[in-house]
């Protein structure tokens, strides 16, 4: 076979809508094998290699992202149902839910304010523009949420994606180590600080180590992501002044 029959055959597969989901699929269940194959290393992450792989091979082949979005989008519906089903894990806790109700809205609040303005004022003080300063502030709420944040606040959308997806990466991969040294054992408050600082990778790695951690870690990310978006774009711009 010719380069350039090659070349016909990929143009043909690549316009069509099942080739980048099977791909992605196919990666992913890749990504986990190599995850278990490892021991369950959290540096292993199955997200971070799909990711690294997918980008490499789209940059490979000239595909745009478009392209391979119309393929894969199906992934991306199933986000909606997956983000609701979260609440029936989340059911099973739910009397200890009320029980630590006090912690967690105290946790929920310093959390939160901190990801965001601690990120800005970061980004400030290393000579980030006004609009990446905007999208990188909400890097801790999950995607669909943050973007609009961002929007709201004059930032660039996709810019977003990106830093909350390196941030769930980083989370999945640091946050039980960092939890352990500072002496955080408890699983709802390990899940509850994962779910919060690192959305929805962090609440996949969280359901890894158990049903509990997993659980609470739902109930950060979607609360947090409630909250940010509700006081993140009005605060900002009262204190952007002061974290410059």
């Amino acid at each position: 076979m010719t380069p350039d029959s090659m070349t016909e055959i990929w143009v043909y597969l690549s316009a069509q809508p099942l080739l980048w989901l099977t791909l992605t699929l196919a990666i992913y269940l890749l990504a986990v094998f190599l995850h278990r194959k490892s021991g369950g290393l959290p540096a292993v992450n199955p997200v971070l290699i799909s990711v690294s792989i997918l980008v490499a091979l789209l940059l490979a082949t000239g595909t745009p992202y478009q392209r391979y979005f119309d393929g894969a989008q199906f992934v991306h519906f199933l986000l909606g149902p997956t983000t609701v089903a979260l609440a029936v894990p989340l059911h099973a806790q739910l009397k200890r839910l009320l029980a630590m109700s006090g912690p967690l809205l105290i946790a929920l609040v310093v959390g939160s304010l901190v990801a965001g303005l601690s990120a800005y004022a970061i980004g400030a003080w290393l000579g980030a523009s006004a609009p990446t300063l905007a999208s990188l502030a909400p890097k801790s709420v999950t995607t669909p949420i943050a973007m609009g944040i961002a929007e709201r606040l004059g930032g660039l959308a996709s810019l977003t994606a990106v830093f909350v997806i390196l941030t769930g990466i980083f989370g999945a991969i640091f946050a039980t180590g960092i939890l352990r040294c500072l002496g955080v054992k408890d699983e709802a408050s390990v899940g509850f600080a994962m779910g919060l600082a690192s959305h929805g990778i962090g609440t996949a790695r969280a359901f890894q180590l158990s049903e509990q951690t997993g659980a609470f870690a739902a109930l950060a990310m979607g609360i947090n992501g409630l909250f940010t978006a509700l006081t993140l774009p009005w605060l900002l711009p009262m204190l952007a002044p002061l974290l410059r």
